[in-house]
Parts: structure tokens; C-alpha cells; sequence
């Protein structure tokens, strides 16, 4: 029994339990320490990206919002432009139709003259040579100097123009109330008749000699738009040269004559009759306020803001606080000689990153510095594009795309960012605080659960030292007594037993080892007698596969039989995949009649080669028998071999295709490889058998299944036979040889002799397989008419 004392033993510092204590508390010790470390160093990781990624979030959903904020503000602005457009177009189209219908053009103008006088009866202004109509009609009409006859009065042309332009009354007053907000809508007549009518009604002409000396002597289209006209009329030429496909065009921002606020004028052209010259044009004004109220409601943000400029950089609408942001600085330009355009050009801003800002381009979210009180705030910028228009602008029309621009500071867009990464910072000292808490109190733990399961754990092994000193010591009959439960205690019971054991085999060793020698002779005998009749298996199955293979060689047609037809030229090739093969072929002759046949049994092997020789035998004998006709000679062929199929219960079956020939005709019959014919002239022809048969062996009766087919064959037709040994065969790189490539072989070669085509085709196929097994039986033949 073990000794009691070695379980109340002092820990000795070199002891198992001393190095227990150390070894497995100091291991938990490194544990603890690693994954305490690791958890904080992970909360760190967790914080910096939680950080990161609600940054990048953050600034992804801010970045996008202002991408929809730019969008939904350039589709308000591009709106309200087509809303004009449409206006302008509804009016050009009763102008137009005037025009192109001058019988009603002059009813509705002399039914306007006889209902409302004052739209068409001008008053001639002495001093001022001009005439207009008077106060309290619907739109002022003005005629200049140079379209008033001696008496004063428009001559004749001009006064048919004034009454048919009066159809202006009618339509434009419901447009200026519906639709997009108008200042005014107008008709010009064209540059021979440049008449002006204005709806709603102005002091039009007096407002012009005010503020534009000169323009009644000089021509209204070259004072007011040079340019302008000369351009539709090329479009009435050509209208591929319109800069943008449409008719509608629109002018830079200018002061208006008569109203003095800034305006944009959107004109549609009017076209003759026959739409090879411009008559006049629609129009409508439209103030920027409209446009700036639009862009200057942008608020992105605290202090954000949009501008709306033109592809040059003149800035068309912005707010007072934008205006002071961007570094602009406005002017007016008054050296056109009927408008006065409005200068406020990024180009010309204070801000170096805004005076190289590209507009002619639809640019992403761009970063830039711009000074305030003397240091680089950081800003947002995106640039949205609106649709492209035709632009005048004292000269040609060209084309026109304004940009509308997003500003907000980055500080305001990243305000909910460091308001988030505070929190995130709060909540990870927070957690730090608690890990470094938890383990220190997992240690504590630790430290009293090792010193309280080393006295448990170290006092069964100490027993179990001892007692394997004793075994050692040659003493059999120690034994211990662990009462625990655990895996120490198991091993004491192990440890029992295994001592048992050694006493036992100890004692009876010489016996156990004289009975071991025993059954090994014994096994070593056994062993010799199977190597022995395993070798006279092997001997006999080998001469059973020899005799079957010089049986089947020897069945095949000789070389001499082949030679034996004037009219033809025979030569075959086949190699089985194995000693025995399942391939078949052979040349029948009986009198003048010619039989040849090729087919391939399932699998290859004994059994194959097995049924081969039945089809060898029961096909001569049908041949001797003087069965001539091709579909009784494969039914009768088939019922005999079913039958020795079923009677051996050799689970194969095989293809068999047959070629009668009697000197005149060629007879196919069978379901067999497609035949190829290489006529004289060198057309390749392949026939598919699948229709004139199925396999051989399936059925007991197959005379509802076979079909013929006659063969054209004459003087230097070459005709093939093959095996799927053939074209299935493989290379290393796993390529079939295929039929289209045995097809090309026998054209190359279809002038020479029937062994010489069969010679090359087959070194071609050996060159192709290469180093690779050969898995199939291999049979060609090759028939060639002299």
C-alpha cells in the first residue's frame, strides 16, 4: 500500500507540487495577462475603427446629401427653364401657324382690327420719329423711323405685320398668368419689318430713346443682338449647325431697357412659309431674381450655399453671404450697344483655389482653402452641370451649359462626426477601466484555485512516483490507492492493473513466447501454401488469355485473302487495348458476292473477345449458307447470337455494320462508327449508320430495326472503316483524335494504295497518342476501287 506520509510531504522547491504551483500558475498568470492585454488592445482597435468608420460613414451620407442637395437644386433651376421654354414654344407655335397659313393670318388680323382698334392704330411722335400705339391696349406694338412711309404712317408690309402680330393679345396674357413666372412676352418681326410687340403694355419706345441714343436710325437686330439673326438664318440652311438641338435660345444676363432689372431673354426663331429664312421671332423675358431665388434658398448646413454661374465663370446668382465667401466682385460691362451684361467672374475672385475652379466640366466633391481673417478654412465644393442650351452673347450662338455650385464648410459637415468620436472615446476609457478591474480579480482567483488543486492533484501523482520506484525496483506487488475521481485517480487504477500485468507475463513469459513462435510458423506455412496456388492461377489464366488471343488472331482474314478482288483494294489494322480484344472484322467471299464487316463488342476482354468469335463464326456461317439478302443476314445473326448471350449470361452487346458488294453495287447495312468516303475528285463523304440498325444482342428479333443504304463506289473511291478505338483516342493533353482529323488524313493520303492509307493514318494516330494509354481496341480498314 502507498505510504500515507508522501501525501502530507512538505511543497520542496524542487518538487512536482512546487513546480505545479509555478508551472501551471504561472501559465494562467501569462493567460490572463496575454488576454487581459489582448482584450484591451482589441477595445483600442474596436475604438480607433468605430472611429474610422463612423468618420467615413459620416462623411459618405454628407458628401451624398449635398450630391442630392445639388441635384434636386439643379433640376428646381433646370425647371423653371423649361418651364420658360415651353412658354416661348406655346407662342412661337400661334406666331408660326400664322405664317405658315396667310389666309387666316389675315382673317384673325383684320377680326382683331375690327374688335380691338387700339392693338393696331399707331400714333406717329413728331419729335421722337417713331409710331406706337396708345395707352390701354393689351401689348405695346412700336414702329421705328425707317419703317414709316413720307406720310408717317408703316407702309403697307409693316401694317400687315402689326395686325398679324395683334394675335399676341390673345395668348400671351394667359401665358404671363400660368406657368412659369414671365416678366414679359413679346413678337419681333423679322430684320426686313423688325417691329416690337410687348405684352403687357409699356412706355416701350420712350424708355428706348432714354436710355439707347441712336437705336431708331439703326437697324433693332444689329443695335440690340448683332449676330443673332445671322445665326438662325444659318440654322434655316442648315440645321445641324445649331449648337444644341433646339430652337430655343437664350441670351447672358443683361439689364433690361425697360424695367432696369437683370434679365435673361429666352427667344424662340419664327421661319418662313417654306423654312428657308427667319421671320421674326417669339420671346420672354425672365428676371434673375427668379433664378436667385432658387439658388440663394441653398442652405446646406449653418452657413452653406450654392451659386448658379454661366460656363465662363460669370456668376449669375448667388447670395450676399456666398458673394463674400467666394471673393467676388461684380461689374457692369456697358460696351454693348443695347445691353448692359452682368460681370461677376470667379476668374476675377480674391480667392486663388475659386479662380481656378474648371466649370467646363461636371466636377465630384472637391476640397478646397479659402482664406478668412487671415487663415485657410477648409470648404466643400460640388459642381452640378444643367442641360446645355444655344447662348448669344454679342456675336454667333454658341453653346451654353451653366453650372450651379454647392459651398459649406468641411468644420459644419464634420460637426456630428466629433461629436460621435467624443462619445466613442468616452465609452472605450470606460471599458478599459472595467477590463483592467476584471483582471485583476480573475488573478486573485486564479492564484487560490492553484494553490487549493495543487494539494488535491500533486499528492495522487507523488503516489504514483513512489510506486513506480518500487517497479522498478522489481518489487510486482505495489500497489496504490487514489480515491479521487478524476483522471489522476484513473491512472492509479491503470497503474494497478498494469502492474498485475507485469507480474503475470513476468512469470509466464518462456510459455507465451513458445506459443507466439508456434502460430507464427504456422501463419508462415498458410502463407507459402496461397503463394503456391495464387502462381498456378496466375499460369493457367495467363495460357487461357494466349490460347484466347491466338484464337482470335487466327480467325482474322490473311493477307492473301485480301488480295483475292480484282476490283478492289483491302488492308486492315487492329490492336487490341489488352491481350484479348472486342473488336470485329473480317472479309467474307462467296463466289462473286463480297461481305465485309466491322463492329465493336462492349468493353474488351476474355468476354469480348468471347463474343467476337461467336460473330466471326455465326457471320461465315450465314455467308457459306448463301444468305444474300443484307436485312436477313443481320436478323439471322442477331437471333443466334442472343440466344448463346443469354445461354453463357454474358452481359455485353456490340455495334456491327456490314458492306455487301457484288461487283456493281455497294449494300450498307447496321448500326456501327460513321463510314467515310474519300471520292476520286477528293469530296469527303460521312455517313451516319445510326438509322440502319441498333445493337447487336439487345433484342431477340431486330428485322423491324436494320435498314440498307446503297453506295455510290466507283474507280478511286476510297472507302473507311473504323473503330471508336480510333477516333476516340487520346493524347496527354486529353484531345480526341477525332473524326473530322481522320477525315483529313484520308483525303491527304486517298491517292495512295489501301495499305499505304491504312500505314499512315495509323502512324499519324501513334504519333498523336503520344506516351498516353491506349483505353480502347483499335480496327481500321480501308477499301479502295481499283
Amino acid at each position: 500500500m502507498m505510504d500515507e506520509r508522501s501525501s502530507k510531504r512538505p511543497a520542496r522547491l524542487g518538487s512536482f507540487r512546487a513546480k505545479f504551483i509555478l508551472v501551471v500558475g504561472g501559465a494562467v498568470l501569462f493567460d490572463l495577462l496575454v488576454s487581459g492585454g489582448l482584450a484591451l488592445w482589441n477595445v483600442q482597435r474596436l475604438s480607433r475603427d468605430a472611429t474610422l468608420e463612423v468618420g467615413q460613414g459620416l462623411e459618405a451620407a454628407s458628401q451624398e446629401y449635398i450630391r442630392t442637395y445639388a441635384d434636386s437644386t439643379a433640376a428646381q433651376v433646370s425647371l423653371l427653364l423649361r418651364q420658360v421654354h415651353n412658354d416661348v414654344s406655346t407662342l412661337a407655335g400661334v406666331l408660326q401657324a400664322q405664317i405658315d397659313d396667310p389666309e387666316r393670318n389675315s382673317d384673325v388680323g383684320a377680326a382683331i382690327a375690327r374688335t380691338s382698334p387700339g392693338s393696331v392704330s399707331l400714333s406717329y411722335d413728331q419729335k421722337a420719329n417713331w409710331s406706337q400705339n396708345a395707352p390701354g391696349s393689351v401689348s405695346v406694338v412700336s414702329v421705328w423711323s425707317y419703317l414709316l412711309g413720307e406720310d408717317h404712317n408703316p407702309r403697307p408690309d409693316v401694317q400687315t405685320d402689326i395686325q398679324a402680330s395683334a394675335v399676341l393679345d390673345l395668348v400671351a396674357p394667359s401665358l404671363l398668368q400660368h406657368g412659369a413666372s414671365k416678366l414679359q412676352m413679346y413678337y419681333i418681326g423679322s430684320k426686313e419689318r423688325p417691329i416690337f410687340r410687348t405684352a403687357p403694355y409699356t412706355d416701350q419706345a420712350q424708355t428706348f430713346d432714354r436710355l439707347y441714343p441712336g437705336h431708331n436710325e439703326a437697324n433693332f437686330w444689329d443695335f440690340f443682338f448683332p449676330g443673332l439673326y445671322e445665326s438662325w438664318q444659318g440654322w434655316a440652311k442648315d440645321t445641324k449647325t445649331r449648337p444644341v438641338a433646339d430652337d430655343i435660345t437664350q441670351t447672358a444676363p443683361y439689364t433690361d431697357a425697360i424695367t432696369g432689372k437683370l434679365i435673361v431673354s429666352f427667344f424662340q426663331p419664327l421661319w418662313t412659309a417654306d423654312r428657308k429664312d427667319v421671320a421674326g421671332t417669339a420671346g420672354a423675358d425672365i428676371t434673375l431674381d427668379q433664378l436667385a431665388q432658387t439658388v440663394e434658398n441653398v442652405k446646406v448646413a449653418q452657413s452653406g450655399f450654392g451659386f448658379l454661374a454661366m460656363s465662363d465663370g460669370n456668376v449669375v446668382a448667388i447670395n450676399s453671404t456666398g458673394e463674400k465667401t467666394l471673393g467676388l466682385r461684380s461689374a457692369s460691362d456697358a460696351s454693348g450697344s443695347g445691353v448692359t451684361g452682368l460681370e461677376r467672374s470667379l476668374k476675377g475672385s480674391s480667392q486663388p483655389a475659386i479662380a481656378k475652379l474648371a466649370l467646363d466640366r461636371e466636377l465630384g466633391i472637391q476640397h478646397l482653402l479659402l482664406q478668412q481673417e487671415g487663415n485657410e478654412v477648409p470648404y466643400i465644393v460640388i459642381v452640378k452641370k444643367l442641360p446645355a442650351t444655344n447662348l448669344w452673347s454679342s456675336g454667333p450662338v454658341r453653346q451654353e451649359a451653366m453650372s450651379l455650385g454647392v459651398v459649406v464648410p468641411e468644420r459644419e459637415i464634420q460637426a456630428s462626426l466629433y461629436a460621435a468620436q467624443a462619445k466613442i472615446s468616452e465609452a472605450t476609457n470606460r471599458i478599459v477601466i472595467y477590463q483592467i478591474l476584471a483582471i485583476l480579480m480573475s488573478l486573485l482567483v486564479v492564484a487560490i484555485a492553484v494553490f487549493a488543486a495543487s494539494k488535491r492533484i500533486t499528492s495522487g501523482i507523488s503516489a504514483l512516483a513512489d510506486a513506480a520506484k518500487r517497479i522498478q525496483a522489481k518489487d510486482y506487488s505495489v500497489r496504490v490507492a487514489i480515491t479521487s475521481k478524476d483522471e489522476v485517480g484513473e491512472a492509479g487504477e491503470a497503474f494497478n492493473r498494469m502492474a498485475e500485468q507485469i507480474s503475470y507475463h513476468t512469470e509466464n513469459l518462456e510459455q507465451l513466447v513458445e506459443e507466439r513462435t508456434a502460430q507464427i510458423e504456422d501463419a508462415k506455412e498458410e502463407i507459402s501454401t496461397l503463394n503456391a496456388q495464387l502462381q498456378r492461377e496466375n499460369r493457367r489464366l495467363g495460357t487461357e488469355l494466349a490460347v484466347a488471343e491466338r484464337i482470335q488472331l487466327m480467325v482474322l482474314p490473311l493477307h492473301q485473302e485480301l488480295e483475292e478482288f480484282q476490283a478492289l483494294e483491302i488492308a486492315a489494322y487492329m490492336r487490341p487495348a489488352e491481350e484479348v480484344g472486342g473488336d470485329y472484322y473480317d472479309v467474307l467471299k462467296n463466289g462473286s458476292r463480297l461481305k465485309i464487316g466491322i463492329g465493336d463488342v462492349t468493353g474488351h476482354g476474355l468476354e469480348s473477345g468471347v463474343l467476337m468469335l461467336m460473330v466471326q463464326s455465326v457471320a461465315r456461317a450465314l455467308q457459306e449458307a448463301g444468305n444474300t439478302d443484307a436485312v436477313k443476314f443481320l436478323t439471322d445473326l442477331n437471333s443466334a447470337l442472343f440466344k448463346n448471350i443469354v445461354r453463357t449470361k454474358i452481359d455485353k452487346h456490340l455495334t456491327l455494320a456490314f458492306l455487301d458488294y457484288d461487283g456493281k453495287e455497294m449494300i450498307l447495312s447496321g448500326q456501327h462508327e460513321e463510314v467515310v468516303v474519300v471520292r476520286a475528285n477528293g469530296e469527303v463523304e460521312r455517313i451516319d449508320t445510326m438509322d440502319l440498325g441498333i445493337p447487336i444482342g439487345l433484342e431477340a428479333d431486330i428485322s423491324a430495326f436494320i435498314k440498307t443504304r446503297e453506295i455510290t463506289f466507283e474507280t478511286g473511291d476510297l472507302i473507311l472503316l473504323h473503330t471508336d478505338g480510333v477516333t476516340e483516342a487520346e493524347n496527354d493533353a486529353g484531345e480526341l483524335f477525332g473524326i473530322e482529323r481522320l477525315c483529313r488524313e484520308a483525303l491527304r493520303l486517298k491517292d495512295q494504295s489501301a495499305e499505304k492509307v491504312v500505314a499512315g493514318i495509323v502512324t499519324t494516330l501513334m504519333l498523336f497518342i503520344g506516351s498516353q494509354k491506349i483505353y480502347d481496341d483499335i480496327t481500321l480498314l480501308a477499301v479502295r476501287h481499283r
